[in-house]
């Protein structure tokens, strides 16, 4: 790298330089303490510089180093059970070297280089790599094997496979000469620049969901693995526990859990539950299988936005080993307020609301590195994202929001009313859509029988039905309602209460198998049904609610364990019987 650069002015994390050399895009050291910088403009020898640590003391003249890379995270084993700040600094480390707090200057790598891990070779002197291709494995944690897949864009034929044993993560276990004639080593490691979505073979049709236990989503408004999802809400309405949720009981293989922006002690409630929580497929605790990227509010502004681009590529490097990860970005409005932060310390045009006017672009490059896909070694795998928004005061019609529904095709919209009335999901089941449906329907089919989607859109459209008669009832009250109408708030609370409602702290009610989802929806319509047969008989429904037959549904999430099923059974006899009890009291 030719030319030299020295700091010409400061205004926050932005700062400008004088000189020649770096690239677009190219990490700097900056000053004697050499903190870490990214070139974001270049007029000229006038170089603006974005740093990711707070820049007090930094002064004109001070020196910036050109390092001829660009913004890269440390790829290998030991990423999951640790936690990393927006740039990928391992946190656990800058604990135990340098205390707790985070010192300025310091750079780590994301994985620890001393640390010894017992490596089997799968690959033989003669044998041919090309990119994508597993070379080896360990076991990182007790429930991941992680593979060692050759990077992209490289391939070649082995001309030395280490023996079978222990290996730290710079250590060569396979040499291999490529097309060129040029001698290449492959380590247990290998680097990715951030901001380049790492390569896949193609992009497969998204047809399986993504199960997460818990029944607003799974069974109303389901998001395909692969797929993008937003939960948007206002403060307080329950989008921090429902991602809490999500990265708990979804039937990802790897989790992503990104803290952008968001309070440090909700990171740290996060840290604390995962640890204690027990992986309910593997027995081991939920950490073995999650990374944690915690860039709280206190920290760097510059480091959130590039946290989610760190987050993004350990997300797609474990999918490229052939593993469903699943995404959470808590929350990307967080995100967006970063970059109006530095794009109005840079005097860019703002355009709506002070964001800057390639917000859209931003978010577009964002959750497009989602998807199913096949990896360029024949496996495959899929990075689902689920974002949290949170719009000011809750308004949807802001910047953000309106720009992610354009690139997210499940939007699970939380209710404040809803979460002020403790009924949680807060997700309002009017304003939330999916757009998975139709191609998650033969999956559906396949696992749940052919009844299953008209079962969704009967209880779907009974819900809609109720919201038009509560308009009514809140003018002229419930009575003067017909009975078929009443009959339709009475199923549709059953609905809410006993279905929708979902208690995160009950043992049983955390989690619920789809096979469940599928029975109770089956019951309660079953009730709805027979309850229908009564009113047409002229028969009040006051009549059958007095048997207590709805509340017992409502009941049944909490009375029925999630391994036996066949007690569901037995609700169908007592329909049945409370029906023709209050048919033959009106012969």
């Amino acid at each position: 790298m030719t030319g030299s650069c020295y700091v010409y002015g400061v205004n926050g994390p932005v700062l400008e330089a004088r000189g020649g050399g770096p690239a677009m895009r190219e990490i700097v050291h900056v000053g004697k303490q050499r903190l870490i910088g990214e070139v974001v403009r270049i007029e000229g020898e006038r170089i603006t510089i974005q740093v990711y640590e707070d820049t007090t003391g930094i002064r004109h003249g001070d020196p910036v180093v050109c390092t001829g890379a660009p913004m890269s995270i440390t790829l290998g084993p030991g990423l999951l059970n640790n936690i990393f700040d927006g740039i990928a600094r391992p946190l656990k480390a800058i604990e135990a070297s340098a205390g707790p707090y985070i010192t300025r200057g310091i750079m780590l790598d994301a994985v620890d280089k001393d640390k010894i891990w017992p490596v089997t070779v799968t690959v033989k002197a003669g044998d041919a790599l090309s990119p994508g291709l597993p070379y080896g494995y360990c076991r990182e944690t007790e429930i991941i094997r992680h593979y060692l897949i050759t990077p992209p864009g490289l391939s070649g034929v082995v001309t030395r496979a280490a023996p079978d044993g222990d290996y730290k993560a710079d250590d060569c276990v396979v040499e291999l000469r490529d097309a060129q004639g040029r001698e290449r080593q492959l380590t247990l490691c290998q680097t990715w620049p951030i901001r380049r979505a790492r390569q896949a073979a193609e992009r497969l049709p998204l047809t399986r969901p993504l199960l997460t236990g818990q029944r607003v989503i799974d069974a109303l408004f389901p998001i395909a693995k692969g797929g993008c999802a937003a939960i948007p809400g206002p403060f307080g309405a329950g989008k921090t526990v429902m991602q809490h949720q999500l990265a708990k009981w979804s039937d990802a293989d790897v989790i992503v859990y990104l803290g952008c922006g968001e309070r440090g002690n909700e990171m740290t409630e996060v840290l604390e539950e995962f640890s204690r929580l027990i992986d309910p497929k593997s027995g081991f605790p939920l950490l073995a299988r999650t990374v944690l990227i915690a860039n709280t509010s206190n920290m760097p502004v510059a480091a959130r936005e590039a946290s989610v681009y760190t987050g993004m590529t350990i997300a797609e490097y474990y999918r490229d080993m052939g593993y469903h990860v699943a995404m959470m970005a808590d929350s990307t409005s967080r995100w967006a307020e970063a970059l109006r932060e530095i794009s109005g310390r840079l005097e860019e045009m703002p355009a709506e609301e002070g964001f800057p006017a390639y917000l859209p672009s931003r978010l577009a490059e964002f959750y497009e590195r989602a998807g199913y896909v096949r990896t360029l070694g024949g496996e495959e795998g899929s990075v689902t994202v689920v974002g949290a928004v949170s719009p000011q005061g809750g308004d949807f019609s802001e910047p953000v929001t309106q720009n992610t529904k354009r690139f997210v095709r499940c939007f699970w919209a939380l209710d404040r009313s809803l979460a002020y009335a403790r009924h949680f999901p807060s997700i309002n089941w009017i304003t939330s859509y999916s757009d998975y449906q139709n191609e998650l329907a033969p999956w559906y089919e396949e696992h749940l029988g052919p009844g299953f989607g008209q079962l969704r859109s009967r209880v779907t459209a009974l819900l809609q039905e109720e919201s038009q008669l509560m308009e009514i009832v809140k003018l002229i009250g419930s009575d003067i309602l017909p009975e078929d109408q009443k009959l339709v708030i009475e199923a549709a609370r059953v609905v809410r209460l006993g279905f929708l409602q979902q208690n995160s702290f009950h043992d049983v009610d955390t989690y619920v198998p789809i096979e469940k989802q599928s029975k109770m929806l089956e019951l309660i319509m079953k009730l709805y049904d027979g309850a229908k047969a009564v009113v047409e008989k002229g028969i009040p429904i006051s009549r059958l609610k007095a048997t207590g037959i709805f509340d017992a549904l409502i009941r049944l999430k909490y009375d029925t364990p999630n391994d036996r099923l066949d007690l569901l059974d037995r609700y169908a006899g007592d329909i049945n019987a409370a029906v023709e009890k209050v048919l033959s009291e009106n012969l």
